[in-house]
């Protein structure tokens, strides 16, 4: 059994470059460890190619040759207690790129910028959603244990998807996301529609949503409806309601549906990645736009992350509310929808708040 107790011998895993996943299921109590030591973790370059493969997988928001897909297929599902006394140079861990630290004033001027560049083409009608997103580097405090800071986002987030994940490919990387992208086993299947963000009232959910975000989550519920019919999938829907993630609250439709073929796994998650959650409406130019007009990399952040499996069970959630952890510093990622309504400072205080789902686990 995994506990607070083996904080020391999960972080010497990350120091030696260990390919594991650590991740506890949203409104669950068991926490699952998966570590492979023969080989390498599996690298793909097509989602589709996750069609009858078994793994714990992460997948960027674009697939390229620094960043593919990483399934690691685990040979040890205890954490090996004799790893301390393990030689720590027995796996060539990859050198990562050291990200900037920005102050806040820089952070500012850069989502300034683009927040122009995303408004035009929606006040011109071209496009009906964007989703701009940022990232913020800082330096980490000495003694910061990753996986102490897992348990702790464990009994803060208790129905988001919690994680901890490494590989020499990836790096380490961490998150507690309340975004199911697909989940289910046999022939029960679910994905959801999540937008739309407000703060906590008094630490309850809010009474009342205005319009902009009502029609954010609309797109997003929209879209997956065109998505899955494609599939000649009909879905039971249930939403939007209120739901908590952290201390946020957002808008959430679920769409139950069974597949005729389990072994088929990534052409489905090929068909809803990216969501217009994370990317926009129409997808496809809102992706062009978001590769060339962003301007930072968002590496893992609102890709998909999660246990994959074609004969058992399949939790994939959106990699949002995450943090790349390096050596000396951390990268923490979030977004927000833009429409052509939306307000610059609204926004900008939406991606504060989201940071603060990790960041406040890492102070």
């Amino acid at each position: 059994m995994i506990t607070e107790d083996s904080c020391e011998l999960i972080d010497a895993l990350i120091k030696q470059g260990r390919s594991f996943a650590l991740w506890r299921v949203a409104g669950d109590d068991c926490i699952h460890f998966g570590m492979q030591t023969y080989g390498s973790p599996e690298l793909l370059y097509d989602i589709s190619d996750l069609n009858g493969r078994t793994g714990f997988v992460i997948a960027p928001f674009q697939i390229s040759s620094k960043h593919p897909v990483v399934v690691i297929k685990p040979d040890c599902l205890d954490l090996p207690e004799d790893i301390l006394e393990s030689p720590q140079d027995m796996i060539e861990v990859l050198a990562h790129e050291a990200p900037v630290v920005l102050t806040e004033q820089e952070e500012k001027k850069q989502y300034e910028s683009a927040f122009c560049l995303f408004s035009r083409p929606l006040l011109k009608g071209t496009q009906d959603k964007l989703v701009l997103s940022r990232s913020k580097t800082v330096k980490r405090r000495r003694g910061l244990s990753p996986a102490n800071s897992f348990f702790k986002a464990c009994k803060r987030y208790i129905y988001s998807y919690v994680y901890l994940l490494h590989t020499p490919v990836t790096g380490t990387w961490m998150g507690s996301t309340p975004e199911v992208l697909l989940a289910g086993k046999g022939k029960d299947w679910q994905t959801v529609a999540l937008a739309g963000t407000q703060r906590l009232v008094d630490g309850k959910l809010p009474a009342k949503w205005d319009s902009k975000n009502c029609q954010e989550q609309q797109l997003v519920a929209s879209y997956i409806r065109r998505q899955l019919a494609a599939l000649n999938i009909h879905p039971d829907e249930k939403g939007p309601y209120s739901v908590r993630a952290g201390e946020l609250s957002h808008l959430k439709s679920i769409f139950k549906f069974a597949l005729p073929d389990t072994r088929m796994l990534g052409d489905v998650l090929s068909l809803l990645h990216p969501t217009p959650a994370v990317c926009g409406l129409p997808k496809e130019d809102a992706f062009r736009f978001i590769i060339e007009k962003e301007g930072y990399d968002r590496s893992y952040y609102s890709g998909f992350v999660g246990w994959l499996s074609p004969t058992g069970q399949t939790d994939i959630y959106v990699n949002l509310r995450c943090v790349n952890i390096h050596p000396d510093t951390y990268t923490l990622f979030a977004g927000g929808g833009l429409l052509a309504s939306s307000d610059l400072e609204d926004e900008w205080e939406e991606t504060i708040d989201k940071m603060k789902t990790m960041q406040n686990i890492l102070e």
